[in-house]
């Protein structure tokens, strides 16, 4: 089983994630760095942060690497640090994940997430067990740097119509529930002149609030609050504080589809060129690319996929349809303060959130999950027999079939033994019918690969 799954090492935090692990993850960096320069080691609010984080020092000091202590952050502020002062990067947490889980997530020096290639060259080192650990008097200088979020919302408020948002005096109810967002949106929001009530902007590592994901389900409060004190945005972070969804003036919980293509159509009257998103992502962004008449390019699904192909295009947006933003004048990585930010700035305008949600093409979704026993060859016959349907079809990432009044995308998951079925089209009965055929394409080739 591969270490790294979409988004880094994750798993149970003290069963699967374990101190050995985290030491050990560092010391094959450490190895893979040539035993030389600097990693700046963060971790997000959760309780097994600490103890994994110290772990993760004591690897990457034996091996020689210089270490910059930068406390309890979210994964953006860390991830803009180590561009402009270490040459790696290092940060502990699970994102999205329940409370139990932990994990390790390695930051390339441009700040990026770690190239897949990167990734596979340390997995090797790991799995060897055969690390450059240094003699006594080689071991790496150790110091804390305390100012990183200061440092970062201070480049956020660099990156907007700082004045503009300020003169707006907007009301602003931020749920950042308990994770590392705690330490900056409320924050940055204040500087830039908000009122601003906050949910949950305690940092706590139980998660007592609500867990990591910001769900719908999990944010009735929020809408409540948003509705009794005629605020003008609601907002909420995951755990790491790399993504972030919003609500609008009237409580309703905006779609992440909908906010990634309102952004891009923003972003692309402003500076015209290309923009980039992964296959799952809905057919807006195409109808938003064709309109401004750029570029769209397609990646296999996860962000680091996304931001090292917006580097290679030169891009002027990109992102996941999951609250996942990508500003590539401030940073290549998803980054939820800086979406806020933005968000605030298209509402300085005077125009409301749900209006904004309107100009975009509306479509409806279904999705669902199949289990599965040998998931390669049953991706290759779903494979072949989607190329007998005559239609386009995409294999970046598993297959996606383009039918003339939609889409549906099969493709297996990264971290479990399941394919995911996701469909799109402008009717929720056909987005139905196209995920059932998706479904059953699945099941069929499934029992051909079992029988065989």
């Amino acid at each position: 089983m591969a270490l790294f799954g979409t988004n880094g090492v994750r798993g149970i935090a003290n069963e699967y994630i374990i101190p050995e692990l985290a030491t050990n993850l560092a010391r094959s960096l450490g190895t893979y760095m040539g035993s030389k320069g600097t990693v700046a080691i963060g971790c997000d609010t959760r309780i097994s942060g600490q103890m994994l984080k110290s772990a993760a020092i004591a690897g990457a000091l034996s091996t020689g690497l210089n270490v910059i202590d930068v406390g309890t952050v979210p994964t953006p502020s860390i991830q803009y640090y180590v561009r402009d002062y270490a040459d790696a990067g290092i940060v502990i947490t699970a994102s999205h994940n329940p409370r139990q889980y932990n994990g390790i997530k390695l930051i390339a020096g441009d700040g990026t997430e770690f190239p897949r290639d990167g990734e596979r060259e340390i997995e090797k080192i790991y799995s060897s067990g055969k690390y450059s650990t240094v003699s006594w008097e080689k071991t790496g200088s150790f110091r804390i740097d305390p100012g990183v979020n200061e440092y970062y919302i201070k480049n956020v408020i660099k990156a907007v119509d700082a004045e503009k948002i300020q003169s707006s005096k907007l009301k602003v109810v931020v749920d950042t529930g308990c994770g590392a967002g705690s330490l900056t949106l409320p924050f940055l929001l204040r500087e830039l002149g908000c009122n601003v009530l906050t949910l949950g902007a305690q940092p706590d590592g139980t998660f007592p609030w609500r867990n990591p994901e910001p769900t719908p389900d999990a944010l009735t409060e929020l809408s409540e609050l948003v509705k009794m004190t005629g605020a003008d945005l609601g907002a909420a972070h995951d755990g790491d504080a790399d993504r972030i969804v919003f609500m609008d003036e009237n409580g309703e919980f905006l779609n992440e589809e909908v906010l990634l293509a309102m952004m891009a159509k923003y972003m692309l009257e402003r500076e015209k060129g290309p923009i980039v998103t992964p296959v799952s992502s809905s057919q807006r962004m195409a109808d938003v690319a064709k309109e401004e008449g750029v570029e769209l390019y397609w990646t296999a699904v996860g962000s680091i996929n996304v931001a090292r192909k917006m580097m290679e295009v030169n891009a002027v947006f990109g992102g996941e349809g999951n609250g996942g933003l990508i500003f590539p004048k401030h940073q290549y990585c998803r980054d939820g303060a800086m979406a806020c930010a933005k968000i605030l700035e298209i509402l300085a305008s005077g125009k409301k959130l749900s209006e904004l949600a309107k100009s975009v093409p509306q479509y409806f979704n279904a999705k669902t999950k199949v289990p599965s026993v040998n998931t390669q060859t049953t991706m290759e016959r779903v494979k072949y027999e989607a190329s007998g349907l005559g239609l386009k079809m995409d294999t970046i990432d598993g297959v996606k079939v383009w039918y003339e009044d939609g889409w549906v995308l099969i493709r297996p998951s990264g971290t479990e033994p399941i394919f995911r079925i996701f469909a799109e089209a402008k009717k929720q009965e056909r987005a139905e019918k196209l995920m059932q055929e998706g479904l059953q394409m699945v099941i069929r080739a499934e029992k051909a690969s079992i029988s065989k």
